[in-house]
């Protein structure tokens, strides 16, 4: 499934695709028609630690467990938006440490956004207030790094390059989109040893105080998207 991305989508709405939901899933999916309220109902479910095997699961599948890890939360995200006119785009970032990360981005009227969940406060979804995508993901940088992680390069493509593969309601693991990803060139991420090392050395002492992942003390708070309530309280 390795394709080489082509031009980004443009951001005028597009015509949605004709999806078999349940009815169940169509009411969800007619709820869900905006960004924040997808990231609203993301916040809502358990995050998916994987604790029984890896998985990568569809649309159907994430509403049938009732949680998510980063990459099924962001196709999640875009089977729904796709319904209300948006390209089903990702986001994804490699990281040094080869934790990666994906997000569903779409552009609103203002600017770029992401819809996101994650076990880390700073890597959930950002307002649509960026210039370009590359804007949107260096909003990332600072709250990546930790002990060992640190973006290194990032990716926009629309889900589109899969054709006929069905990434929206399959019951199985939907293994093709994740090696789709692998596969695909990333744009290099450059940076300095001496920033990372000062953000490592915030990011540990900050850890240390406050026994938790912080996150309060990162600029641009203010473009974040609502966060999760198992954050709020904390860091």
């Amino acid at each position: 499934m390795s394709r080489r991305p082509g031009p980004l989508p443009s951001h005028a709405r597009i015509v949605p695709p004709r999806v078999p939901f349940t009815p169940a899933e169509q009411r969800l999916v007619h709820r869900l028609n905006t960004p924040s309220a997808v990231q609203a109902w993301l916040n809502g479910l358990a995050y998916n630690a994987e604790d029984h095997g890896e998985t990568l699961r569809s649309f159907r599948s994430v509403v049938a467990a009732g949680s998510a890890h980063c990459l099924e939360a962001a196709l999640a995200a875009a089977t729904v938006l796709e319904q209300h006119g948006f390209p089903p785009l990702l986001l994804s970032f490699e990281s040094i440490d080869l934790l990666d990360h994906v997000i569903f981005v779409y552009r609103g009227r203002r600017g770029w956004g992401s819809i996101a969940r994650s076990r880390d406060p700073g890597l959930h979804g950002r307002r649509a207030v960026f210039s370009t995508p590359r804007a949107l993901a260096l909003s990332y940088f600072d709250p990546y790094v930790d002990g060992e992680g640190c973006i290194k390069a990032y990716t926009v493509v629309s889900l589109g390059v899969l054709g006929a593969y069905d990434w929206r309601l399959s019951r199985r693991n939907v293994w093709a989109v994740e090696r789709m990803l692998l596969d695909l060139p990333h744009r290099p991420i450059r940076y300095s040893a001496a920033r990372l090392a000062r953000l490592r050395a915030e990011y540990a002492a900050r850890r240390a105080q406050l026994g938790a992942k912080p996150w309060r003390h990162y600029r641009g708070r203010e473009r974040w998207a609502p966060l999760p309530a198992e954050f709020r309280h904390r860091g």
